[in-house]
């Protein structure tokens, strides 16, 4: 870690608590996450005894519940659980039931539950109690598409020059990635994120936000600039990030939201959630053989190139080993400490790993068992799925003011899409589940607006009939 980065991670805390001085909390909360995830440097923090590390993403969490102490403090007590925050309850808890159980300790259990913790309850929480209305997830959207228009020239010049620009921010890069960035004959951008993968799926999501934002009327232009013109932008730079499973999520994710625009039915999304459990269902319960992996591999050769095919053939292969490995410990999991890996012995007698982890699911299910892995998919599924079955039908999604909470549950869904074949964790969504959560939770704010007109109404009904009787006192 370079000395501009431990400047950076070192002024990030009051840099979160001016942000609280100068905006709305709301807002606060929406630019620590999106500049944090955006912009700070990658394997840079700090070690503390006793606490998971001082990361770009535990330093923001750390930094939002200090501010609100300080300036907001009765935001907490505004939290009530509900019924949909018990898959991200169990999720933070697990880790201990799989430590307990593998018989490594009530310290470790501890551990990797604060972890955990840390990681994906906390900014869950933080969209629970900061981002459950209707207003808040506009604001979380809407810095979600100007986050990817500010990124958009950063991949340009990392497509043409390659993944160098953390490098020249922060004085370093992490070179172990850097083959992974070269992708048909040119560079696939990294700017300051984890993966080229991250960035993306980040892309993708910005365009999908500003296509839909655009027809539904939410905003017109930004920074003085017809929305068609950014959108026309973001789709070009999706394409050159280079990235074949964002590109179909972007389409997957304008399928549902115009199918939902034209025919009123959110069909196309509960589709791909049953779609997502099954494929769960069937990888945690050894469904897919060799036989049925080379039939998928065989399908997909006829859409995407052969070598990519391969690829997900490959991971399929080595999780199909790993599932068979977890289904030991089906309910908690082999716990941390690469106990949930495959191991071989080599021809001195020494154990090697041959396993490659690559998906979210199959780390979750290894690690966690089980309950972890509906805990972690139900976590984002859940409330996903609650927001068009019990609050917001398809033939409401194009109304200007729903409009971001819809695409934004789109968004968490294909976000879960992408767990099934990738690891790439990005805490924003992670708030959006818990702002999701949080909307679906409380009561429907159409009814809200209902009940207060009708009391103005009433209100105004006195009024008038107040007068009423002053015109006749004053006649007679």
């Amino acid at each position: 870690m370079s000395p501009q980065a431990q400047l950076v991670m070192i002024a990030w805390l009051p840099v979160v608590l001016y942000l609280f001085r100068i905006f709305p909390a709301q807002r606060a909360v929406v630019i620590s996450f999106i500049v944090a995830w955006l912009f700070l440097p990658q394997l840079a923090g700090f070690s503390f005894p006793g606490i998971p590390d001082y990361e770009r993403m535990s330093a923001t969490c750390y930094s939002i519940l200090l501010a609100t102490f300080i300036f907001d403090v009765q935001r907490f007590t505004s939290y009530k659980l509900g019924w949909l925050d018990l898959p991200m309850l169990i999720w933070c808890i697990c880790p201990f039931a799989s430590s307990i159980t593998n018989g490594l300790g009530v310290y470790d259990g501890l551990s990797q539950t604060l972890a955990q913790t840390v990681a994906y309850g906390i900014p869950y929480f933080l969209g629970r109690i900061y981002l459950n209305n209707l207003t808040g997830l506009r604001h979380l959207v809407i810095a979600m598409f100007i986050g990817g228009l500010i990124y958009a020239p950063l991949c340009w010049i990392e497509v043409r020059m390659s993944p160098q620009i953390h490098r020249w921010v922060y004085g370093y890069l992490d070179a172990r990635k850097f083959a992974q960035t070269i992708r048909y004959g040119g560079y696939r951008p990294t700017v300051f994120m984890q993966h080229g993968l991250s960035v993306g799926m980040w892309m993708a999501t910005a365009t999908l936000i500003g296509i839909w934002l655009w027809r539904a009327g939410v905003i017109k232009q930004v920074w003085g600039i017809s929305m068609r013109w950014l959108v026309a932008v973001l789709l070009i730079t999706v394409v050159l990030v280079k990235s074949t499973g964002a590109i179909i999520l972007l389409l997957l994710g304008i399928m549902i939201m115009f199918t939902a625009k034209w025919f009123r039915t959110s069909f196309l999304q509960l589709l791909l959630i049953i779609g997502v459990s099954s494929y769960l269902y069937m990888g945690a319960t050894g469904v897919f053989s060799s036989e049925r992996i080379a039939q998928v591999v065989s399908g997909l050769a006829t859409v995407v190139d052969q070598g990519r095919a391969n690829s997900v053939g490959f991971r399929m292969h080595n999780e199909e080993m790993l599932s068979e490995k977890a289904r030991q410990r089906m309910m908690f999991g082999w716990g941390g400490w690469g106990r949930n890996r495959i191991y071989v012995e080599n021809w001195n007698g020494d154990l090697v790993d041959i396993s490659i982890t690559d998906s979210l699911w199959i780390i979750s299910f290894g690690i966690n068992g089980a309950v972890g892995l509906i805990a972690i998919f139900g976590s984002s599924l859940l409330p996903a799925f609650s927001f068009f079955w019990l609050r917001y039908p398809a033939s409401s999604w194009f109304k200007p003011k729903v409009a971001p909470a819809a695409v934004l549950s789109v968004i968490i869904t294909l976000y879960m899409v992408d767990c099934t074949l990738n690891d790439q964790p990005n805490p924003v969504f992670t708030l959006a589940s818990g702002g999701i959560a949080g909307l679906v939770l409380k009561e429907p704010e159409k009814k809200k607006l209902k009940g207060d007109h009708t009391v103005v109404v009433k209100h105004s009904l006195a009024q008038h009939r107040q007068k009423q009787r002053r015109l006749t006192q004053i006649r007679s």
